[in-house]
Formats: C-alpha cells, structure tokens, sequence
C-alpha cells in the first residue's frame, strides 16, 4: 500500500493513566505548529461499541464530536490541543471492530470461510487505522493504542501495528512507547526494570519501539538514559524525559525541549515548513499562571469523587479563566450530599454555582436545592444540560407553583411534566447511540444574556441528552420571568433559559465544554466566570 501519509503509533506500558493521550495531543500540537497537518485517533480495546453506555465511574466522561459520536474522553484533549474537530472515525473500540467483521460474516462476505484473529479481525484494525487517511487530507496520523502492551484485550491491536509496518512501509511508520520510570524512595533509585519488560512484551509481538518516552517524577540521569537505549535497543537520543508537569498544558513545551518532535520528524524524513514557536500557547499559558485576579465556583453533580467524569467542563473554566486572568477555584460538590439544612454551609462562600450534566434520579433533588439557592442569593448560576432541565423543575415547583412538577425520566406519572422525553425517543429499545446526539444550530433572542456572551444570534452546539423543556409549560415560564433565549430553528425545541431579574442565570440544553479549547475558549464559559467577578464586587 503506498501512502505519503506517515502514521504513528503511541503505545503503553507498565500502567494505564500515564497520559498516552497528553502525550499523542502534544506531539500532534508540535507537529501542527511546524506547518504539518496532523490528526489523532484513539483505538480501545473494551468490548463496547462505544463509551456512551458506560457509567463515568468506569471511563471518566463520554466525549461528543460534531457528527455525534460518543467517543473516549481524549479524543477532548485532541481537540483542546489541536483546535480541530475530530469526529466518529477518530475513536474505535474492539466492540465495534468485532461488530463490522460478524456483521460482514452473517451478510456472507468471507465466502464461507473460518473467520478468525488474523487475518479478519487484525485487518479490520488496519482498515480503521488507514480510513482517515484516505483523502489525502493529513500529512501525518497518530493513533493511540488503549491499554497496556501484553493485555489480552490489546493483542490483537498490537498485532495490527506489526502488520501496518509493512503495507505503508518503515519510512511511513514510526512507534512511540509511553512508560513508566517508577522511583524507588526507599532505595532512592530510578529502576528501569518496568520499562525493559515492557519493551521486552513489544518486541515478543514483533515490534521494536523507535522513541522511548518515559514518565517520571525525577529527572532522568545520563546512565539511566544509556541503560534504557542499551537494553530497550533505542538510539540515545530517543529516550524522551516526560516529567510531572504543573499542567497537561505545559506537556508539548516540554516535549518541544525534549525534542520529541525532532526525533520524529527525522525518523519519518519530515521536512518542518515552519519553526515550533507555539506562541499563542505560550500567551495561554502565561495568563494561565499569572492570574490577576481569582473566583470560587461550584460543580454540582452526582459523579464528584472522579473528576474525570467532568472533565470538559473542568477545561473549560481552565480555558476561560485564562482568557480573563482569573484563577477558578473549583470546588467539586457531590449533590447526594445537600439538602434544605446544610445548602448553606456548602455553597454561601460560592462565587458562582454550575450545576453538571448527569442521567437518573439520584441526587437531583440535592441540585434542587441548589438551584434554589443560586436564585433566591443571587449568586450566578450555569446549568448544562440536566442542570438546565433541574433549573426548570425548580422555577415550576417554587415560583409557578406547580408543586409536583418534575422530568418525565425521574417521575413517568408527574401532573406537571415540565421536562418530557423526545418524540423520536419514545419507542427506543436500544441504548446506546440512540440519544440526541451531535452539532444542532440554535437562534438566540436578541438582548439575552446568552446573545450577549456569544455575539451572534446563529450558533451550533453539541447534545447529548434524550429529555426536552416541554413547550405546553413555555407561556407560563415566560409569564412569571423563565425566559426561552435561545431555541432550535426546525424543531422549535427550547435550548437556552434564563431567569430576567437575576446577575446571571442560564441553563443550556447543550454542551458547550465539548467545544472549548485553549485558543477558543467558550464563550458562556467566559461570561460566567466575568459574571462572578462583577458579582463579587457588588457583594
């Protein structure tokens, strides 16, 4: 197969969570700043078809793309770092690698033959992996390899990299092996030991590693470096230092010191079009570190005790609170934990309260209570998603006194079903994929606070989520001061509410953390935290 498209692969060994995704998205930022155009995919290798029905706890967020796939959470830091859209063909599972093959098998198309690892399963990898660079569109395409090498889960990936090697050719293909260089306290001494068996587990599967890039707490002495370029067969020069950074967004200037691009680009025989200068990333960090002035905002959500499980929306106010030189102080708040007694004590010293996205009954009347608590204290308030649907329940029940009003999900048999499932949902047996999933356009009513932010009145935003407003309740919402601000142009759908006579109350039917990045930072982000700050003063 010949390519002029170079692929890389970034492998993991030792553990999982050492950061295969910050150090694909740094790479793909260093060579995107040098004039290269670069995507990211990532291959996992759980039986999912997608993460869309996992639980947060078990896989942190379910990330969503433009064209509604629910896809790996780090498919958010490739767009955070790369400030380019990425879409379903960025993410695949084995889930879905197995069903494309027994689909393809039930339809006949192997021609009765035994349908086997390799070669049926190893080549519908390689099909993925090569799909995003069939139009020529990319110069070069990193693909994350899930899991750990010598998992039984990732064989048959690893497999598929030893494969690819030579349908796209050794000039076109490049491995760069993610590890971990643990330090011993007690001995006081870096041990190599981890990262020689994990190369040793590669190199068993027929694949020799080219770079080496080791996570570390210390940094790593010459004779470390020697011994992992003698025992792991990698050039010298090859064995990159990946320090604890203070932020993920410190990463690619690290790697761009390390020379981690370097390395690769004269692997791959790359000729740079531009010098790395990541100046605008440079301005980010600055104001990122330099804060003029801060503000304490809670996140209101059920899956608290993993961050991860927000971890968007926790970009987001990063992104934004650099783009106003504000430090946010968030202040993760499981809802389970409040009610009427304590509400007070939890959220008095909150600058700004954002109530998260979430499915199911648990813990929605602790948000209750919270939205109540930013309304009647005017302390500025966002809702995303459910929270915009919780901000709903609580105006019907305490201002419209429609007592037992609540969301058809959390109550079928409610008198007063302010929220209610979607039409097209009603009669879904299946759960996975079957949401309103996606980029939808949204029109904004002039003079809103949501207009305000974003300076237009036509915007497209991402969803996921089944329950909409119920329309037959808009004319009491807009008669007691709920106002709809912003609404889906086919469908009529209400997708923003904002309560009049408040410093600043929005809850939004979309996700608009899906699309902050470091060099975009989201609008509605950036006018909350602004928000606070005027709230402060006034305070």
């Amino acid at each position: 197969m010949a390519s002029s498209t170079k692929y890389i692969f970034i492998t993991g060994g030792v553990t999982s969570s050492l950061g295969k995704g910050i150090i694909a998205a740094s790479l793909a930022k260093l060579l995107q700043a040098r004039g290269f155009s670069v995507t990211i995919q990532k291959f996992d290798p759980y039986l999912n078809i997608d993460p869309g029905t996992l639980n947060p706890y078990e896989h942190g967020e379910c990330y969503v793309t433009e064209d509604g796939a629910e896809t790996d959470l780090d498919l958010g830091h490739y767009e955070r770092f790369l400030n380019k859209p990425t879409s379903q063909a960025n993410n695949v599972t084995t889930g879905r690698i197995y069903n494309n093959v027994i689909t393809k098998e039930r339809k006949g198309e192997f021609l009765g033959k035994t349908v086997q690892v390799i070669p049926h399963i190893t080549d519908e990898i390689k099909r993925n992996f090569f799909k995003l660079g069939e139009d020529g569109k990319y110069d070069v395409i990193i693909t994350e390899i899930g899991g750990c090498v010598g998992d039984i889960e990732s064989l048959p990936f690893i497999e598929a990299v030893r494969q690819a090697k030579w349908e796209i050719g050794a000039n076109n293909f490049l491995v760069v092996h993610l590890t971990l260089i643990p330090y011993l306290a007690a001995a006081k001494e870096l041990k190599t030991k981890p990262t020689q068996h994990s190369v040793k587990q590669l190199l068993e599967a027929g694949i020799q590693p080219d770079i080496l890039v080791c996570r570390t707490e210390h940094p790593l002495p010459l004779e470390v470096k020697k011994k992992l370029s003698l025992f792991c067969n990698v050039e010298l020069n090859s064995v990159i230092e990946a320090m604890d950074a203070e932020t993920i967004y410190d990463v690619p200037l690290l790697m761009k010191k390390e020379k981690l691009d370097e390395r690769v680009m004269s692997k791959l025989k790359l000729n740079a079009k531009n010098k790395a200068e990541l100046d605008q990333w440079k301005d980010f960090l600055g104001r990122l570190k330099n804060p003029t002035q801060e503000t304490n905002i809670a996140l209101v959500g059920k899956y608290v005790s993993l961050p991860d499980a927000y971890k968007s929306i926790i970009e987001a106010f990063v992104h934004a609170g650099a783009a106003v030189e504000c430090k946010v102080h968030l202040h993760l708040i499981s809802s389970e934990e409040i009610n009427s007694e304590n509400i007070a004590k939890k959220l008095e010293s909150m600058d700004g309260i954002l109530v998260a996205p979430g499915f199911g009954e648990r813990g929605l009347e602790g948000k209750i209570e919270t939205v109540k608590f930013a309304r009647e204290n005017n302390i500025p308030f966002f809702g995303i998603c459910l929270g915009m649907q919780v901000a709903v329940i609580e105006y019907a029940r305490n201002v419209l006194g429609l007592i037992d009003a609540n969301s058809t999900e959390m109550d079928s048999f409610t008198p007063h079903p302010v929220i209610a499932l979607m039409e097209e949902q009603k009669n879904l047996e299946l759960m996975g994929g079957t949401m309103r999933l996606g980029s939808y356009p949204c029109e904004l009513k002039k003079g809103s606070k949501a207009s305000q932010a974003y300076g237009k009145q036509k915007i497209q935003e991402r969803h996921r989520h089944r329950y909409e407003f119920n329309n037959h309740f808009l004319k009491q919402f807009e008669e007691n001061g709920m106002m709809p601000t912003g609404f889906n142009p086919d469908t009529d759908l209400v997708e923003i509410m904002e309560i009049k006579d408040h410093p600043w109350f929005v809850g939004v039917q979309f996700h608009p953390e899906y699309k902050s990045t470091v060099l975009n930072p989201h609008p509605l982000f950036v006018r909350f935290i602004s928000a606070t700050l005027e709230n402060k003063k006034i305070k």
